[in-house]
């Protein structure tokens, strides 16, 4: 089928689950709606970058989004690994996993697609910078994206986006019959100026009975909070049912060691409040989280207790990453436009 004829039509997976609003206590499918959005064309290779302003479809949540930079990022596959090398002892604990690099970008959701997607939408936080204080605050509607993950689209709309950053950061140009975007310079200035806060450079991943987790750590700066220096990050994980087999997740269990000495446990029910269920229709689910550390660098790692539809339960294991701190700059305050 050539690529230039192929039609794009948004259907949200989950929106065909959706409760009707007709009643809050109804349990009736809701109505869904397919929507000509544009024309697919071929994805690129890795070695052919996606640029600013491309339109895209998440091969994985569906939604539409935009690219609005690209990162290089070091990828540790624990699963490649043991490919490579099988090992002795069942773990890769304590042994070195090499990295392998991989393009990801910063995209911007359509915002009529967030509610029917299972990922949070206000994954990137910062740290406030009003009177020292340790709030945080989101930007809604930015992810990460794997070069995997994305299905390129075409469309003659001028606006096929919603997103109160959309207009601020593109602008449309015209290619022949079809609408393109490009980098505005306030987009440019947003991003030198976040950058220590947007920056990703590494992502680690491991699967466990067919349920693959992947880890973003993100550095978000440092506090002065009761006499000690509090060191803050924010990860992003991402857990895919890559089997048949319906799986939920019941429990969590953490382990995080700070370089000062100390080794924490953190045992919980599900995750953000949530006991996610990992369907062949609804593979994936994704959240974010924060830690603090009274040190400038730690590790993280653990399990996430799944349980099939049979009652059978096993230990889905987290990889391991680092928690590394940057050089804090008392002149880089994350600056948003709300």
């Amino acid at each position: 089928m050539a690529a230039a004829c192929t039609r794009v039509t948004h259907q949200c997976r989950i929106l065909l689950k959706t409760v009707s609003k007709q009643g809050q206590n109804s349990r009736r499918l809701g109505t869904s709606r397919l929507t000509e959005v544009g024309k697919l064309v071929l994805p690129k290779p890795e070695a052919a970058k996606y640029v600013t302003g491309e339109l895209f479809l998440h091969k994985v949540f569906g939604y539409r989004g935009v690219i609005l930079f690209p990162w290089e990022a070091r990828v540790y596959d624990r699963d490649a690994q043991s490919q490579e090398r099988p090992p002795t002892s069942g773990s890769y604990a304590g042994q070195e996993v090499k990295s392998k690099t991989h393009s990801y970008y910063q995209v911007l959701i359509d915002s009529r697609d967030s509610p029917y997607i299972r990922a949070q939408t206000e994954a990137v936080t910062f740290l406030g910078n009003q009177d020292n204080s340790r709030s945080l605050y989101a930007i809604p509607g930015l992810d990460y994206v794997s070069h995997d993950d994305i299905l390129p689209y075409h469309t003659t709309e001028k606006k096929p986006l919603v997103h109160e950053l959309f207009d601020r950061f593109l602008v449309p140009t015209e290619e022949g019959s079809e609408t393109q975007f490009t980098m505005r310079d306030t987009l440019r200035a947003w991003q030198d100026k976040n950058h220590p806060w947007l920056e990703l450079s590494d992502v680690h991943k491991e699967t466990t009975e067919n349920i693959r987790v992947t880890v973003i750590p993100f550095y978000m700066g440092s506090r002065e909070a009761q006499n000690t220096h509090v060191y803050w990050w924010r990860y992003c994980i991402r857990l895919e049912n890559l089997g048949d087999e319906v799986v939920q997740l019941r429990e969590r269990h953490w382990r995080i060691f700070s370089l000062s000495g100390t080794l924490e446990t953190v045992r919980g029910r599900g995750v953000i409040g949530q006991e996610p269920l990992l369907t062949k229709q609804q593979s994936a689910f994704q959240y974010s989280s924060h830690v603090s550390l009274q040190a400038p660098s730690g590790h993280m790692w653990g399990t996430f207790r799944m349980e099939r539809q049979d009652g059978y339960s096993f230990d889905c294991k987290i990889p391991p990453f680092s928690l590394e701190s940057k050089e804090d700059s008392s002149s880089s305050t994350p600056t948003n436009f709300t």
